[in-house]
């Protein structure tokens, strides 16, 4: 009888063994470095990705990195010394817009960081190579601009509709421009895995308050993906309460936007495959008081029981 039952057993373990993997593999591990706009150096937009069990990250905008990297180790989201983390585990930079609540980390860090891409629109690169690594404003680090070129980091720019590969990781990037205080560009970066999708989405306003198409063509794009399962999460910024005007939104949501643009999407999908999505709301505002409110007005407004995730500086995110 033992004999006819261990193969069995085996054939299971081996089975069930094989179906985690693959629910693990289809996984991203999220440390958040930052998730606040505005005006605190030590939290500002900056979000670490990698599949789940992979130590390969890219970071999704720098605004901060040392801070938000021991803030990270403190809570045991990640192990070892925080200069060693971002040379050796960070393999890149996805830069939105070159705002500096965006940046700021990448620039004051690079002293002590080792040679890695940094992946952007080609506007976006620009500004960094013409505004920021000059050594006027700090010394230029990169592959390209004010000589002498020290060349620890590469521009590796992203052209709409192509897919990338993320060197040093397993991942891929797909842009999309975006709006933010029309005609400034931001970007939406699509991190896709093992037929696993995340979407970011940099700074950006609606697209009535734009006078755009831009989230339209990309609720477009990504619709498939969602109603197929295969989009886990999706990074989008709120930034103020429902009473800032929208002359003084300066290509931001507020949490009525936010829900209109989610309407636009879920018009798009299916119903059942959207509610499963994840949505990590980034870039809320200071005052305390005022990124409070949004969190409120976000809850409050949520009848359709989306998954809201409101991210801490250093915690871990696990999305299936």
């Amino acid at each position: 009888m033992l004999k006819k039952v261990l193969p069995a057993i085996i054939f299971f373990s081996i089975y069930a063994a094989n179906l985690w993997a693959q629910d693990t593999n289809k996984s991203f591990t999220i440390i958040p470095l930052g998730v606040k706009g505005g005006d605190d150096e030590s939290n500002l937009s900056s979000y670490m990705i990698a599949p789940k069990g992979s130590e390969k990250y890219v970071c999704l905008d720098a605004g901060t990195i040392n801070a938000g990297i021991q803030k990270a180790i403190d809570l045991k989201s990640l192990k070892g010394i925080s200069e060693e983390i971002q040379r050796k585990q960070i393999k890149g930079y996805l830069i939105s817009h070159a705002h500096l609540d965006h940046v700021a980390g990448l620039i004051i860090n690079s002293p002590a960081d080792a040679a890695k891409n940094i992946y952007g629109l080609p506007s976006v690169l620009n500004i960094l190579r013409d505004k920021y690594f000059t050594w006027d404003a700090w010394a230029n680090f990169a592959n390209e601009g004010e000589k002498p070129q020290l060349k620890k980091y590469t521009y590796f720019p992203l052209l709409e509709s192509n897919t990338y590969p993320l060197d040093g990781t397993d991942m891929k990037v797909k842009a999309f421009e975006l709006s933010h205080g029309n005609p400034y560009k931001s970007t939406a970066f699509l991190i896709s895995h093992n037929d696993s999708y995340i979407l970011y989405l940099g700074d950006t306003g609606a697209d009535e308050i734009e006078k755009s198409d831009k989230l339209a063509k990309l609720w477009q794009d990504i619709a498939p993906l969602i109603s197929a399962g295969e989009l886990k999460a999706i990074f989008l910024e709120v930034s103020f309460p429902n009473e800032q005007p929208d002359k003084q939104l300066f290509g931001h949501l507020t949490p009525k936007l936010f829900y209109n643009e989610m309407s636009k999407l879920e018009a798009l999908t299916n119903e059942k495959a959207f509610k499963k999505v994840s949505f990590i709301i980034t870039h809320t505002k200071p005052p305390h008081e005022t990124a409070k409110k949004v969190k409120q007005q976000l809850v409050s407004a949520n009848v359709k029981g989306l998954k809201l995730i409101f991210p801490e500086q250093g915690k871990r995110l696990t999305i299936n």
